[in-house]
């Protein structure tokens, strides 16, 4: 069971990229249980059942698709809606074998992932900065600081979505600065060694209970 969420996620609307996903589903329990609004994506409408289930809002959209994903940000902001944050769960794992058993196949099933964090940030880039609070969150692993042959292609692909959600973070702390205002949006990454999906649920839930200026370009450990 996830723990009690705060009040700051009450009215937020969320945007969980690639959603279909154990993590995904407890994700979008917890931010509605906690009074906020989730905006689910999926490539496939029947594997989107569950998460319709939970209260969420569901968009057949590919995550790891820039044109996807700038139509739902426009579409959002049509309807005149705010998006306070948005977290791409494209993932998974494959690997083993050493360095020799680092294929290109098993990198290709593995860069999806990347794809999506570039692609979301993108898309949704001037709706977060517009928000009061929002927050750009990117689900990593321990590994990329210790790094195994067997694993490499996925550390790899990790690592890259890191950097990437790292230099977010500086264009909204560039962006907040060069306006003269103070920063209040923040990009973040949440390393796990095993992904516990209530784990990383309950943390997602209490972002907006801390300063941007705290959480931006922060690497927080979800097994600590």
């Amino acid at each position: 069971m996830t723990d009690p969420t705060p009040s700051g996620a009450r009215g937020r609307t969320v945007v969980l990229a690639g959603a279909t996903s154990a993590a995904g589903l407890a994700v979008a329990r917890t931010l509605h249980a906690a009074g906020g609004r989730v905006i689910a994506t999926g490539r496939s409408a029947d594997r989107l059942h569950d998460l319709s289930a939970t209260g969420a809002r569901v968009e057949v959209a590919d995550a790891t698709s820039l044109a996807d994903m700038t139509a739902l940000a426009e579409r959002l902001a049509a309807e005149g809606a705010t998006v306070d944050a948005v977290l791409p769960l494209v993932g998974g794992w494959r690997g083993g074998g050493g360095l020799e058993g680092q294929s290109d196949e098993d990198l290709a099933a593995l860069l999806p992932a990347l794809e999506a964090v570039r692609a979301t940030s993108r898309a949704f880039d001037a709706a977060l900065r517009a928000s009061d609070a929002g927050r750009f969150v990117v689900v990593s692993s321990t590994a990329v600081g210790r790094p195994l042959a067997g694993g490499a292609n996925y550390t790899a692909v990790k690592a890259a979505s890191e950097a990437w959600t790292r230099a977010v973070a500086q264009g909204f702390a560039k962006a907040a600065r060069e306006a003269g205002e103070p920063l209040r949006t923040a990009s973040v990454v949440l390393r796990a060694r095993a992904l516990d999906p209530d784990q990383l649920a309950a943390r997602v839930a209490r972002l907006w209970d801390e300063d941007a200026g705290e959480l931006n370009d922060r690497i927080l450990d979800l097994d600590g």
